[in-house]
């Protein structure tokens, strides 16, 4: 309960933040020293949950799910009295209206603050009882932190100890055999059945030895219309209509004549191989399919009777894997641990899982002898289970020495499917949407959450799936037993479920026609329970009335609370008029539209008081999106995201206007104007995407102010599509940027020589015609920390381009270059190279891409990749 507790709090903090934000504070008739006190309550109880939530006892147990309840209330009322008052306007007079709503307001809060200190009262005579008593033995009871901590140790797949396993499986796959060949890697979970076909599947002969190589992840919920779905790019994320034989043709297609390695990673059944299988030519070329999966059963009934067994550890690679994964090192560097920590390598039983979980735990802990005995102790007690037992046990022995500021941040991983590769802006955007995070000085939500992170992937609870060309972490994901961890930790837990995020989604001409078809009003679900009654905050008319909305059985669970929203209604107007109602304790809002939107202003979405995103798409890509002015008047906001632009009007200035310190993310904007108001408005901006339409080469440049960009200190990311020619000197860019992207800009290439001087680019990308012009010379001293160069569609026909050009690139895209003649062969001379990619180009470009491949790997340089139309080329 102390987790749930902990997250309640952490969430009203913020929302206690936001009515403080002093754009807000002198707007509002709420009383601060009231509000002061809550909070420095609300920080009491934090800093003790901090320092006593390892504590068990019924007692606990109870204050904490008062906690969370209390917070929730507390939140309520203040969501209450802000809406009320937002929409009554901003008047400071001391009218009688006024003076009402403070005095309810103080009411109100008086009433939380008594329970709140009721709570504290009962939680210091607990403290005083325990001060009576032994300390608890428990591991979790000794400081998680000394003044030697082991240095982060980095995250891989390396076999320690699975050289052996490597080495069979590819003598296996790669066998003389002909015919098609189905290979089960049979083992427990947490055995390392996964590690160890990855490894294979990465493996340089592996990726020479076959034509192609396709990686499923199966899990035990699986679809094989969605399997086959996410082979085809061109059609991720679509709805189709096609039989299961119409979606496989593309793969049997692709793979005929090609000798091939299919990994099914994770099969609890035959079911997805009985779909799939009529897709896997069988020429007998030497095709393989290697399966993982934890039943020996599925194994004997896909009609392989030599299926692969991996079986635990012994001593000494258990020893060498528990030291490689603490240490970094082959070996204990401390001699007086080495004892006690071959004896809980020895303990973990030969399991990998366990093994590297417990690393994770003693990485991140003291390196103290009596600290690694506790340890021990702990994972003694376990001895007399049974593996899949045991090995929980171990596991909750780490996630119980986890501070309790990373336990909500890791049990929300639960929310994600079964063997999911989790985007990592995803998780953060829900850590900060959630309220998990704590605020801490000088640092943004963002960072935070990125540090805990961090944190998670140190002790091996989070694992690290994908990083860009950039080294920074893509995708990330967690294994099915600490997955199952985080539902049975969640299930006893007393969270209370608020809808903070709010999708709406047409997905069809259908529903978007039929205004009243019973769509759920929070995601959407046409699976509709019931109508429930909610109450409604008119803006015009300054009063109240209840909405019947419909609610899909998923929301109605997981918000058993629902009658307590207030809503607000956004009007827009396409075609005739549109109609949204929102909850007004939103902090995320997502809305997928088939059409033209134009708010209505005076707009209600400043009611919105706690949103921080808003993502807004038209589905039809010609759409344009009208803001209502009144979303300069949203402090909290973080991200304002369009996909298909909007038009966003200047702000009103006025002696109150906003600064807008939170915003991070402004996208997609057409014909900004970056005037000096508009840049003190939003100062710690970071990513912005912005078009300009319409206009020639006659656009007087100076009206918007383009100059001014390099006044934005913070902006690390930067798109800019103009539909007519751009000459640079009619812009400034900010020295910070990390990544920029032009689109339609036609500017001259001699130009480029002003964006190679930002000292800090490390991704560029020309998009559609960004420049102009039948040749580029580089410049040497320029695009010094350049990672990544994309150009698409340009009709540029010779590169001057020598490796001094670009001494940092990693990765090189073309995207129909038709006009080139060649690559620049000292681009491959470049020594951070990896990995050239080319669509749509000429034949001529084609060849010298591969003869770049062809020197490099004579001169022993087996690290830089080439892909033609997305297929690796190898060169023999």
């Amino acid at each position: 309960m102390a987790i749930a507790a902990y997250a309640a709090l952490l969430s009203l903090t913020h929302v206690l933040d936001n009515v403080q934000n002093p754009a807000r504070r002198h707007r509002l008739h709420l009383d601060t020293k009231r509000i002061q006190s809550l909070q420095d309550k609300v920080q009491f109880l934090l800093e003790f949950l901090e320092v006593h939530s390892q504590r068990r006892s019924e007692e606990i147990e109870d204050l904490a799910r008062q906690i969370t309840v209390v917070a929730d209330e507390a939140e309520d009322v203040l969501d209450g009295h802000v809406v009320d008052q937002l929409r009554d306007g901003y008047s400071q007079d001391g009218s009688h209206h006024h003076m009402a709503a403070l005095s309810s307001f103080c009411q109100d809060i008086d009433k939380v603050i008594g329970k709140i200190n009721s709570i504290m009262g009962e939680l210091m005579m607990v403290k005083e009882q325990w001060t009576n008593l032994q300390e608890q033995k428990s591991i979790a009871s000794l400081p998680t932190r000394s003044s030697e901590v082991l240095p982060s140790v980095g995250k891989n797949n390396t076999m320690v100890g699975f050289d052996d396993h490597l080495i069979r499986v590819m003598d296996e796959l790669t066998a003389d055999e002909l015919a098609l060949k189905i290979l089960p890697i049979v083992g427990m979970g947490g055995i390392g059945k996964t590690t160890l076909a990855r490894n294979v599947f990465d493996d340089p002969y592996i990726i020479h030895h076959f034509d192609k190589r396709i990686w499923l992840t199966i899990s035990q919920e699986y679809s094989s219309r969605e399997i086959l779905m996410g082979l085809l790019s061109d059609r991720k994320d679509q709805v189709s209509d096609e039989t299961l034989a119409e979606l496989g043709q593309p793969l049997h297609q692709m793979l005929f004549g090609r000798r091939y390695l299919i990994v099914m990673d994770d099969m609890w059944s035959t079911g997805a191989w009985n779909d799939l299988k009529l897709f896997f030519p069988n020429i007998s070329n030497g095709s393989r399919v290697l399966v993982t999966t934890r039943l020996t059963d599925v194994a004997v009934s896909l009609g392989s009777h030599n299926y692969y067994k991996v079986d635990f550890l012994d001593e000494n690679k258990s020893w060498n894997l528990l030291c490689q994964k603490t240490f970094g090192l082959e070996g204990c560097p401390y001699p007086e641990l080495e004892e006690i920590g071959k004896h809980i390598a020895k303990k973990c039983n030969g399991l990998p899982l366990a093994i590297v979980v417990v690393a994770g735990l003693l990485a991140n802990s003291n390196v103290r002898q009596d600290y690694w005995e506790m340890v021990a102790r702990n994972i003694n007690s376990f001895s007399n289970l049974e593996d899949g037992k045991r090995c929980l046990k171990i596991l909750y022995l780490s996630y119980n020495n986890l501070p309790i500021h990373l336990k909500p941040c890791f049990l929300s991983t639960r929310v994600f499917p079964e063997d999911f590769q989790i985007p990592v802006s995803h998780l953060i955007k829900l850590w900060v949407v959630e309220g998990f995070l704590k605020p801490t000085p000088n640092k943004s939500l963002e960072d935070v959450a990125k540090q805990h992170l961090r944190d998670l992937i140190d002790r091996n609870l989070i694992w690290i799936r994908s990083s860009t060309s950039r080294g920074k972490l893509d995708t990330c994901g967690i294994h099915d037993l600490l997955r199952d961890l985080c539902l049975r930790e969640s299930e006893k837990e007393y969270f209370i479920h608020v809808p903070k995020v709010q999708e709406i989604a047409f997905h069809n001409l259908r529903s978007w026609l039929t205004s009243d078809d019973p769509l759920c009003f929070l995601c959407h679900s046409e699976f509709i329970v019931q109508m429930i009654d909610l109450s409604e905050v008119h803006v015009a008319s300054q009063s109240t009335s209840f909405a019947s909305r419909p609610v899909c059985n998923d929301c109605k669970k997981r918000y058993p609370n629902l009658t307590r929203l207030r809503l607000v209604r956004l009007k827009a107007f396409n075609e005739g008029d549109r109609e949204f109602l929102h909850p007004t304790i939103l902090r995320c809002l997502s809305v997928n539209y088939f059409n033209n939107l134009e708010f209505m202003s005076p707009s209600a979405v400043r009611l919105l008081w706690n949103l921080q995103t808003l993502y807004l798409n038209t589905i039809w890509s010609d759409g344009e999106i009208v803001l209502p002015p009144e979303i300069w008047e949203m402090p909290q906001l973080r991200h304002l995201i369009v996909l298909e632009r909007a038009v966003l009007a200047d702000p009103i200035v006025t002696q109150d206007s906003i600064v807008m310190h939170n915003l991070q993310t402004l996208s997609y904007i057409r014909n900004f104007r970056f005037t000096m108001d508009v840049i003190e408005g939003v100062p710690n901006l970071k990513k912005l995407k912005i078009c300009y339409r319409g206009e020639d080469r006659s656009t007087d440049w100076s009206y918007y102010c383009l100059h001014n960009v390099a006044r934005l200190p913070k902006i690390e990311s930067l798109f800019l599509e103009a539909e007519s020619f751009l000459s640079l000197k009619n812009i400034t860019f900010p020295t910070s940027l990390k990544k920029l992207s032009l689109k339609h800009c036609s500017i001259p290439w001699e130009e480029i020589t002003i964006i190679g001087s930002l000292p800090n680019l490390e991704v560029f990308e020309l998009q559609i015609n960004a420049a102009t012009g039948p040749e580029w010379r580089p410049v040497e001293g320029q695009f010094l920390r350049l990672k990544v160069l994309k150009i698409l569609n340009s009709d540029l026909v010779r590169w001057r381009a020598e490796n001094m050009h670009f001494p940092n690139l990693n990765r090189l895209v073309l995207w129909d270059v038709k006009f080139l003649e060649e690559i620049p062969s000292g681009v491959g001379d470049i020594p951070t190279l990896e990995r050239i990619e080319l669509d749509y180009c000429s034949d001529s470009v084609v060849n010298s891409a591969k003869q770049i491949l062809e020197e490099q790997q004579s001169f022993g340089n087996e690290t830089i990749q080439v892909y033609v139309d997305r297929k690796q080329v190898s060169v023999s």
